[in-house]
């Protein structure tokens, strides 16, 4: 299953317009209300510490291996222009194809929230710290001027609209169903014979990432209705999927084979 290293700004200095906050307490509120849903969606994360710098998160995504490094920020207008600015910029790597799709995949999913979409864009970048020098494909957001009293207001009241936002672009990004939330139930692996493999997407091409025996005890997270056969099985028709926790693990199985109780 994909793993992010999320990084919210810790620019607890960034004034927003108005008094409406700074900037490390907004993104990270953003972080805050991605994480359900991060975790409905299958989509493992590790965050940034909030009390470090910039420089920490990025020795602390280093020292993982991470399918995408994404740093959450809101923008401000260079001197003499406060406030004169609006705009969403997705910053990647030139030279990183995975960068360049993932900052695309998040850019158009804001398009769709942001009033002015048409000042939504994508642009590589090599000044930035933390698109720079991670190993993992890398975004930095920035999502809106702070300084600019529209783009600021709209970031504070959008804060669950831009969470579902952007992370229904990583499930798009990384191939996987978005689910918005979760009702973690329990379940239990039924089986005659054999074993039931679990997967890192709902695909039965891909390589399985485990197997389980019948008794097995699961959590199911989410629910994936797919129109094509599980061969190995024999399910005909339309294949039901569960999104499945075991242990520290997350994938998909079969739910033919897997009792809610």
């Amino acid at each position: 299953m994909p793993i992010i290293f999320l990084s919210p700004s810790t620019q607890e200095y960034n004034a927003y317009v108005n008094d409406l906050g700074t900037e490390e307490e907004w993104m990270n509120h953003l972080a805050d209300a991605m994480e359900p849903i991060l975790f409905a969606s299958g989509i493992q994360y590790t965050r940034n510490d909030r009390d470090q710098t910039a420089a920490a998160a990025i020795r602390a995504s280093n020292a993982g291996n991470y399918d995408l490094h994404l740093a959450l920020h809101s923008n401000a207008s260079g001197e003499g222009q406060a406030g004169q600015n609006q705009g969403i910029i997705a910053f990647y790597f030139p030279g990183s194809a995975r960068g360049m799709r993932a900052a695309q995949f998040l850019a158009n999913g804001l398009k769709a929230i942001y009033p002015q979409p048409n000042l939504v864009r994508t642009e590589p970048t090599t000044t930035i710290g933390e698109v720079r020098r991670v190993r993992a494909p890398a975004v930095l957001l920035e999502l809106g001027f702070h300084d600019n009293e529209e783009d600021a207001q709209w970031i504070v009241s959008h804060i669950q609209a831009m969470a579902a936002s952007l992370v229904l672009s990583l499930t798009e990004y990384f191939g996987i169903p978005f689910f918005p939330s979760s009702t973690p139930m329990p379940g239990e692996v039924r089986l005659d014979l054999g074993v039931l493999d679990v997967y890192p997407r709902p695909d039965v091409d891909a390589t399985p990432i485990a197997q389980l025996y019948d008794g097995a005890q699961v959590t199911v997270l989410g629910l994936v209705f797919l129109e094509r056969v599980i061969s190995q099985y024999h399910i005909p028709f339309n294949a039901d999927w569960y999104l499945i926790q075991f242990g520290d693990q997350v994938g998909y199985a079969a739910a033919e084979f897997i009792a809610v109780e």
